[in-house]
């Protein structure tokens, strides 16, 4: 048991234990972040899953509804009008000024 064989053979074996050990320790901080993002991703579903419910609930009210037709499909009631803003093809032209001394003096007495 004491010769130097079987101390070599034995330090082998512990050496191979030790950095599995260590490359098992990695993977469980490796494991133990990606439980903390799945963790988030499920803290943030669930707080979807609570407004939808929110969106769905109200949406089953007639008031819900109607703000539901008038944001989405721009729905109006019996005797409410609409206003539609058309922007202008072409807008107006400025006129053309030149810049300097004697435009100023002519412009400065108009």
């Amino acid at each position: 048991m004491q010769s130097k064989p079987v101390l070599i053979l034995l330090g082998i074996v512990i050496l191979i234990f030790a950095w599995n050990v260590l490359s098992f320790w990695n993977k469980m901080r490796e494991t133990e972040k990606n439980k903390e993002i799945v963790e988030e991703k499920i803290a943030l579903l669930k707080q979807q899953k609570e407004n939808y419910s929110s969106e769905i609930d109200n949406l089953e009210t007639d008031k819900g509804k109607e703000k539901f037709f008038r944001e989405s499909l721009g729905l109006a009631k019996d005797g409410e009008g609409l206003i539609i803003v058309v922007e202008d093809k072409n807008p107006p032209v400025a006129p053309a000024s030149s810049s300097g001394f004697w435009s100023f003096l002519k412009n400065l007495f108009k």
